[in-house]
């Protein structure tokens, strides 16, 4: 036995023998030799010379063949993240000629098959990046070999070469490699094409010749890239033309091959990838470049082919029986294994069909010209498209065919909805963006399609299929969901020509109520169709109609139709009925308790998370609808949440649906929502608590719900937990996230329910000293909400302590530095604004945020002047000369805020800064009394504006009480207890307690009475035409 210490990666220096012998240890089934050899590797990756010695590991063939694979893959993998010259310890210049020197030798030459994969990856990677400016013959390198007239294992291994580095040209996100990739496309599809020729001939003679087929395959492949990729007008190419005609002629000899008995099934299948390979070809001809696909030859009998095909093949796509059988088998388990490729060639078929129709009728969106004769020639092929394949005839049987056999429900689908019923209903109800990837998808694609743009050929027949299905008698149940698929895809088109609700009232109601084994196939589709109509054509006299259909459907009790399937659907399309925007509650609350009910029983009962997420969204929107009313079913709809967060583990979104839901219920109920507070609360502090887990994944969804309680929680009924909540506010600002905004309104909410607790010295120095580091840093609008809370907790301050609670707060804004920051802003701006020319500076606060930092300023002035000049004399900046006194201070701040004054186009602001302004006549202050001018300017204009003609000259519009006993527009039901709050606060603010000619009135008359040389020494320094227009407004 031997033992073998192993040195730290640091220690050990980079040599080949070092390499191979980490490469061992990596590659061993030993954990601990794994990690070891693993992190060594890791280690060396950044080092001169690693991936030479890399390259050397895999050229040594003496070496095991699972070691020479780990040395490629890590030479593949170092490519992607070292090459780049401006990658962080990139490869030198000298490793990499080395490694280009043995690129293609090493690859050529390679007999495993695996690492022949890899080598044509590594060479891909590289060309990528150094072809042409520092590696010219690429491509010629493999060209070379492919010239020769034989056909080895090296001819071979260059067409998968060549394969794999037209796929990372063509995929390059810079278009100079696509460019380089476009240079050399003329000698490569020659060489190729010469190579191919012979190949397809050979198996055209024999269809056994097995490695012809497997040689005409990869030659396919690449062809098809460097066709698709490697010209901008593929049609004005003759190279391309011949190989075009060739493809068409070489899809229809594979089709006669299928058809023959005598070919063995292993060449079948070959036969089957060549034909995938050539419709590949000529879908992405027709997406990518369709001027061109419709103008070379032979393209318009060419996609009638393959409209045959889709036809034969439709016949065996969906089931015959509605009913499973016992012992069937869905014919897709054929003993030839042929039906996947036979179905993605089909697809790819139709995926052809479907682009020439968009190439008519949606053009703008896949044409590209730049030229004339580009546009000539975009008007050509519309004109071909359109002429001799899009004919009524043609039209009308794609309807047809489409409707009767590719929206028929498949044998593997009803035995998977009777095994995987969760899963198959999840993968059903996609959303139609797999259409290019699933046959039913794309025909449902197409038909919507020709239903838009050929409404005035297809409604009729569509409606005329329709009222021959759709009765009673008729038991085609395959037929009849078939077509009422087409119905519901083509709402937006049939919506004038079908009365819905007739259909709803004498089909849809007949039709969920029949127990025939296989309507539960009907039941499906009629809570499907429900959902596709209801924003279109479904009037409300129908709708306590729907309510009971979808009722009806998430029922069990003796409803043995009405299996998973049928009631998940029915709950999921429920939600489209109550999200739509005629959903009116009083309709539906007759059918709210059973139908809730059935919900929460289907949500316990499915297995699928992303299922009972599903069913807990069409709750929620439930809930979000019916208000106040949903109160009564409340308490058995939280109290299914418990179990399902404890289930739902590190399964984020569940929780975030949950959160969701017990937001929109405590919005819903309002006060009532109380009893739920204990529940709640641990959940909301768990995913905003700093350090969280959760944090990160719940935070937003956390504050929304956090945010409704404070909303809906009556005055002084706040619990201790809720308060205590409000200290992570400080680290929610911290974040500075989306999620700030909501964090400044939730602050704003705590400060309207509990001014006492939020002017509490801890909580409200806490909340200043954050809100004094996002003051200024904010966009406008997330600074004017900044404002706003400061604003607000001035006014709560004020109705809660008086003077005393606003002397308080100031004293903590000038302590932390939040009144010295608004001050200082204002000054800025000030001696911005007074300077011009070459020399004028940018004001640092100017329009929207120096309106709210004034109308701080003024809620201040408003709750105590006394206290504001206080303020200004501890924070104001000093000028040059040190001079912070009050006078000076005035003499600025006035100056600025009487020419910021024309700039506010709100008339309660103006109003706000003008009560403000009169209220300072109250400090004697001699330089407002300098700006008399100014100050009556505002006093004219405000008032004027304000001025209700009807009201008397005294009046002021904004002067107004709202009673909560007042009903509120829109309001349904029991108001919030924060409007309340909110209303409560706006009749106590002076913008709409106070009257301003009342105001102006009784501090100009004491000003006036204070003063006897007033007319002298103030009045008469003001303009007369001012003092007259002041006048005329009949205050004094």
């Amino acid at each position: 036995m031997s033992f073998t210490l192993e040195v730290p990666g640091e220690a050990n220096p980079l040599t080949e023998s070092l390499l191979i012998h980490s490469l061992k240890s990596a590659s061993s089934s030993d954990p601990i030799q794994i990690q070891t050899g693993t992190q060594q590797l890791q280690t060396w990756e950044r080092s001169s010379g690693y991936y030479v010695h890399l390259q050397s590991a895999y050229l040594d063939r003496r070496l095991p063949l699972e070691l020479r694979y780990l040395a490629i893959i890590q030479l593949k993998n170092g490519i992607d993240k070292y090459w780049r010259k401006t990658a962080t310890n990139a490869v030198q210049r000298d490793d990499k000629d080395i490694l280009r020197s043995r690129l293609a030798e090493s690859a050529l030459s390679e007999y495993d098959s695996s690492l022949v994969r890899q080598s044509a990856l590594v060479y891909a990677k590289i060309a990528r990046y150094e072809f042409p400016s520092d590696w010219p013959d690429a491509i010629n390198s493999l060209l070379s070999v492919l010239r020769s007239s034989t056909s080895g294992k090296r001819e071979e291994n260059a067409l998968l070469i060549l394969l794999q580095l037209t796929k990372e040209l063509s995929t390059a996100r810079l278009a100079r490699a696509r460019q380089n990739l476009q240079a050399a496309t003329p000698e490569c599809i020659a060489v190729v094409g010469q190579r191919y020729v012979p190949y397809v001939e050979q198996w055209q003679r024999d269809g056994t010749a097995e490695t012809a087929l497997l040689g005409s395959l990869i030659c396919i492949k690449v062809l098809r890239r460097l066709l698709i990729t490697g010209y901008e007008h593929p049609n004005r190419d003759g190279d391309v033309t011949a190989l075009w005609r060739m493809s068409c002629q070489n899809l229809s000899i594979c089709l006669q091959l299928i058809a023959q008995p005598s070919v063995p099934g292993p060449c079948k299948i070959l036969v089957r990838k060549n034909m995938l390979q050539l419709a590949k070809l000529h879908h992405e001809m027709a997406k990518d470049h369709p001027a061109a696909f419709a103008l070379l030859p032979d393209s318009v009998p060419l996609v009638q082919a393959y409209w045959s095909q889709i036809k034969i093949y439709g016949p065996s796509f969906g089931t015959r029986s509605a009913v499973l059988s016992t012992g069937s088998h869905e014919h897709q388990n054929g003993d030839d294994g042929d039906t996947p490729d036979t179905e993605k060639f089909i697809l790819r078929a139709m995926l052809v069909v479907r682009a020439c129709v968009k190439m008519v009728h949606n053009p703008s969106t896949i044409f590209k010209y730049r030229q004339p004769m580009d546009k000539e020639e975009r008007q050509q092929a519309t004109e071909l498209i359109k002429q001799h394949l899009l004919d009524p005839v043609f039209v009308k049987e794609v309807m047809e065919v489409v409707i009767t056999s590719y929206f028929v429900i498949r044998e593997i689908d009803l035995r998977e909805w009777e095994e995987e019923a969760e899963e198959w209903e999840k993968r059903e109800m996609g959303d139609g963006e797999d259409w290019e990837f699933n046959v039913r998808s794309c025909a449902e694609k197409l038909f919507l399609d020709l239903a838009i743009n050929y409404k005035d050929m297809l409604v009729k027949p569509l409606l005329a299929v329709l009222l021959s299905v759709a009765t009673p008698s008729n038991e085609n149940i395959l037929l009849k969901d078939s077509v009422y698929t087409a119905i519901g895809l083509a709402a937006p088109v049939l919506h004038d020509q079908l009365d819905f609700d007739d259909f709803i009232r004498n089909v849809l109601v007949q039709e969920v109520q029949k127990t025939t084994p296989g309507y539960h196939i009907l039941r499906r589709r009629a809570s499907i169709l429900l959902g596709q109509w209801i924003t279109v054509k479904i009037s409300t006299e129908s709708r306590p109609l729907v309510f009971q259909i979808f009722q009806h459907l998430l029922t069990t009790d003796g409803q043995p139709l009405n299996d998973q399937v049928v009631r998940i659907t029915a709950g999921r399309q429920l939600k489209n009925i109550a999200d739509d925007w005629e959903f009116r509650a009083d309709q539906f609350l007759p059918y709210a308790d059973t139908t809730l009910s059935l919900l929460m029983d289907l949500v316990s009962e499915v297995e699928s998370t992303e299922t009972k997420m599903a069913l807990l969204n069409t709750i929620s929107v439930i809930v979000e609808r019916l208000e106040h009313h949903i109160t009564p079913f409340a308490e058995r709809i939280i109290g299914l949440l418990p179990p399902l967060w404890e289930q739902s583990g590190e399964e984020h979104l569940m929780k975030q649906a949950i959160l969701t839901i017990l937001a929109r219920l405590v919005a819903a109920m309002r006060a009532d929502s109380l009893p739920f507070h204990p529940l709640v609360l641990p959940i909301i502090e768990g995913a905003i608590k700093p350090g969280s887990e959760t944090q990160v994944y719940l935070l937003e969804d956390a504050m929304d719900l956090w945010s409704n309680i404070l909303v809906q929680t009556p005055s002084n009924a706040a619990s201790v937990e809720l308060l205590i909540l409000s200290q992570y506010l400080s680290s929610i600002f911290e974040l500075g996230s989306e999620n700030l905004r909501k964090g400044l309104e939730i602050a704003e909410s705590y400060v309207l329910l509990a001014p006492s607790h939020m002017l509490t010295n801890d909580v409200h120095r806490q909340n200043v000293t954050s809100l004094t580091a996002l003051l200024g840093s904010l966009r406008p609008d997330a600074n004017g909400l900044v404002c706003s809370l400061l604003e607000t907790t001035i006014q709560a301050a004020g109705s809660l302590g008086g003077e005393t609670a606003v002397r308080q707060v100031v004293s903590d804004y000038c302590e932390f530095g939040l009144m010295s920051k608004l001050l200082t802003g204002l000054h800025g701006s000030y001696v911005a604004h007074c300077t011009t020319g070459p020399l004028a500076k940018d004001p640092p606060v100017d329009g929207i945020v120096e309106t709210d930092y004034f109308s701080i300023l003024a809620r201040l002035v408003l709750s105590s002047s006394e206290t504001f000049c206080h303020g200004l004399m501890v924070s104001a900046p000093k000028d040059a000369s040190g001079n912070a006194e009050l006078g000076h201070t005035f003499t600025w701040l006035l100056e600025e805020w009487f020419s910021h004054f024309e700039n506010i186009g709100d008339p309660a602001r103006r109003k706000l800064m003008a009560l403000a302004l009169t209220q300072l006549l109250s400090t004697g202050s001699p330089q407002l009394l300098q700006r008399l001018q100014s100050l009556m300017t505002v006093w004219t204009d405000v008032v004027t504006e304000l001025h209700d003609e009807d009201a008397g000259p005294m009046s002021d519009s904004l002067v107004r009480r709202v009673d909560r006993s007042e009903t509120v527009a829109g309001v349904e039901g029991p108001e919030a207890p924060e409007d309340i709050r909110r209303r409560d606060m706006a009749n106590l603010d002076p913008v709409h307690a106070v009257s301003l000619p009342e105001s102006i009135k009784s501090r100009l008359g004491a000003v006036m009475a204070e003063n006897s040389n007033f007319q002298q020494e103030w009045l008469a320094n003001v303009d007369q035409d001012v003092v007259k227009a002041f006048g005329a407004l009949g205050i004094m």
